[in-house]
């Protein structure tokens, strides 16, 4: 169970709120397309996740500052395509995008909606965010970018849409589409419109929209079907850390506190860390959202929701893992859907090579973890006793470039290796598998593998690794990784633990433990 956190989890005793304002980001990894709702004294936060599997990550919140991990809404990336699985094809930077995500009061379920490939929508409902989650239907109209508003009456509509804004009316049941009709165009001046979220408020539906990557706007009618009328929420509002030039935050969504407080989580971007929530109170005025902004930008600090004790502290999103009990936690996603005969949790995290390649972006159970900014480090402890000749194990700096540090085993010889170049062109297909840049022999059995990442925003950020042999003098190993901080590949660097064969099944290698901390 983690035991270090990147924040200060509220105190259940003590002065509440436990302290007078927040900052941002509030959570400095990598979760963007959001959809955030409350439930109760409960707040849920849903993103995309593209080709990660389990797929749609769910956060938890009592006080909308500390957030920690719920689950899935995806347990598997069932999506009509073998691709999921890298089996005749290949889905990086497909699967899950901005999707939708609520609650609905008159049969205690949660539901998610999202387009996969611009060509068709699934739906899954749970009674609970730790599932079990349920594929229930598959709707031949793709709701893309979509939001969820379950009305008053307790009628289910989809806002989505690019540029061309549509409203869908689904059945009583939530899986089917009744009817669907456009309902907004966006004007020449603003452009390219995307990431619809609905809400009703005061007799008033309105569909949220972000102009990428720099604005927000917010359409507002009397009717879910329209006419509406639009206004400019934010447009180049400087962000409330240093980042890319014109890193504006935007899309996301907004929530109403308890004590009727709106706010408004919109995402920034930070590559190579992502894109990063960032938190905003909300006033309205005349019945139209207005960002309440600090000296002309996002504000750095905000006061403290006010919002009830929470009833317990979350769990920390890092810390130390010794994979214990059978199941994984809801912090690891994998690299496309993973080969469930191939891996198990029991003590320790058992993975035998499922592929053999020599691409790593073709190996399948290659297991990974969110980044924590603005650095930190990941450290495994790795089992390579059972390792076959040919094999490949240990840990990466995954995304469309990447470096590794691991252990090889050749004609009887191990060696830990560092690698880079790893490489996808703009189709997301492999062009660089790889050059081995330094290594050495070891022996034993047991070897603890380390990477330190900087995710600062920005270009030039660097990754360094190193290993153990005892688990506490660690030697620095190849030279310094420059991280690729592009934004195409939309998801951010991760953490990955891998194994693979390049020349037969067999061996397998076990993660005794895994470690992020932060300076």
């Amino acid at each position: 169970s983690p035991t270090t956190s990147p924040t200060s989890p509220p105190p259940t005793s003590g002065p509440w709120p436990p302290s007078a304002s927040f900052s941002n980001p509030v959570l400095w990894q990598d979760f963007a397309d959001i959809d955030i709702i409350r439930v109760g004294d409960v707040y849920y936060y849903s993103a995309s996740s593209m080709h990660y599997s389990p797929g749609a990550p769910i956060l938890r919140s009592y006080d909308l500052v500390n957030w920690e991990f719920a689950g899935h809404s995806v347990p598997n990336l069932d999506f009509d395509s073998a691709a999921y699985n890298l089996s005749g094809g290949r889905a990086y930077v497909k699967g899950i995008w901005a999707s939708a995500f609520n609650y609905r009061p008159s049969n205690q379920t949660f539901y998610w909606i999202g387009c996969t490939e611009f060509n068709r929508s699934y739906v899954y409902t749970a009674t609970t965010v730790e599932g079990p989650w349920t594929k229930r239907s598959r709707i031949n109209n793709c709701y893309y970018d979509s939001g969820l508003l379950i009305d008053d009456n307790d009628t289910m509509y989809v806002a989505y849409g690019s540029t061309n804004i549509s409203v869908a009316q689904l059945s009583a049941d939530g899986l089917s589409q009744v009817r669907a009709q456009q309902v907004w165009t966006s004007p020449s001046n603003i452009g390219y419109i995307e990431g619809a979220r609905f809400y009703k408020r005061n007799g008033y539906y309105y569909i949220w929209l972000t102009k990428p990557a720099n604005g927000q706007y917010v359409l507002r009618s009397r009717s879910p079907f329209g006419p509406y009328e639009h206004r400019e929420v934010l447009l180049n509002l400087p962000g409330p850390i240093t980042g890319e030039p014109g890193s504006v935050p935007h899309q996301g969504g907004m929530v109403e506190t308890q004590n009727g407080q709106w706010y408004y989580m919109a995402f920034l971007d930070a590559y190579p860390g992502g894109r990063i929530p960032t938190l905003a109170p909300i006033n309205w005025v005349g019945d139209w959202p207005v960002l309440q902004t600090v000296n002309g930008r996002w504000g750095a600090t905000y006061p403290y929701p006010n919002v009830p004790r929470p009833p317990r502290q979350v769990k920390p999103m890092i810390g130390s893992d010794t994979f214990a009990g059978s199941t994984l936690g809801p912090q690891y996603e994998w690299n496309h859907n993973p080969d469930n005969a191939r891996w198990s949790v029991n003590n320790g995290l058992r993975l035998q090579t499922a592929t053999v390649t020599n691409d790593l972006y073709q190996a399948r159970n290659t297991l990974t973890h969110r980044i924590q900014g603005p650095s930190s480090t990941a450290t495994i402890e790795l089992n390579y006793s059972g390792m076959a000749n040919g094999d490949r194990a240990g840990l990466a700096m995954l995304r469309d470039s990447s470096a590794w540090i691991g252990v090889r085993r050749d004609n009887g010889a191990t060696r830990v290796v560092m690698t880079n170049g790893l490489t996808m062109n703009s189709s997301w297909q492999t062009t660089g598998t790889g050059s081995e840049q330094a290594s050495a022999a070891v022996s034993g059995g047991r070897i603890w593998l380390r990477v330190n990442a900087d995710v600062r925003p920005g270009s030039g950020r660097q990754a360094r690794f190193s290993y153990s042999t005892d688990g506490s003098n660690f030697v620095s190993l190849g030279p310094a990784f420059t991280l690729n901080h592009a934004w195409q590949f939309f998801m951010a660097y991760r953490f990955g633990i891998f194994n693979y064969a390049t020349s037969a099944l067999g061996g397998s290698v076990t993660v005794d433990r895994f470690d992020i901390t932060t300076p």
